[in-house]
């Protein structure tokens, strides 16, 4: 009979990172920032001064 339970030797499996991981990174929140800051001062502007 084979034996097909694994060995605790085996390696580990990398679980995926997702979307969260992602939106961790400093680098694509300034991103994000910068950008959401963009589109609320044009909204404003066009609400207010047009």
């Amino acid at each position: 009979m084979v034996d097909t339970t694994q060995s605790e030797a085996a390696p580990q499996q990398d679980e995926p990172r997702g979307c969260l991981f992602a939106l961790s990174q400093p680098p694509l929140m300034i991103f994000l920032a910068v950008i959401g800051c963009l589109l609320l001062m044009a909204a404003l502007h066009d609400l207010l001064l047009l």
